[in-house]
């Protein structure tokens, strides 16, 4: 999450997406949870975070890269686990917004972003 997102507003961010948190809040560090929209043909920017990270596919079809293994397709329902340092990419391969959760333990802060592109 390439730039840092105000509650409840949607913002686009460096990743080539858009981020809403949803709860992101230094008093209760040990989780973050954002809605992430990536719009039709757009890969994100291959990046990695310094903390454990899910998404939680809600609308939309994508291809999901997670470390060194071999892309995969996502769909509504399924859930991803990418552990803390490793590379990450998501490409929305649908016709409409590919749409997710990203949920973050410890919580997410700019300091855990690196990107790799």
């Amino acid at each position: 999450m390439g730039n840092k997102a105000k509650p409840g507003e949607e913002t686009w961010t460096s990743e080539r997406c858009f981020i809403m948190e949803l709860l992101n809040d230094a008093r209760q560090g040990e989780v973050s949870i954002a809605h992430t929209r990536v719009e039709p043909g757009v890969t994100t920017e291959l990046h990695a975070l310094s903390v454990a990270e899910w998404y939680v596919i809600k609308q939309g079809h994508g291809l999901m890269r997670v470390g060194d293994d071999a892309p995969f397709v996502v769909a509504p329902g399924d859930t991803v686990t990418i552990p803390k340092h490793v590379a990450q990419q998501i490409t929305n391969t649908g016709h409409g917004d590919l749409c997710f959760l990203c949920v973050c333990a410890p919580r997410f802060s700019q300091e855990c972003y690196t990107s790799l592109g």
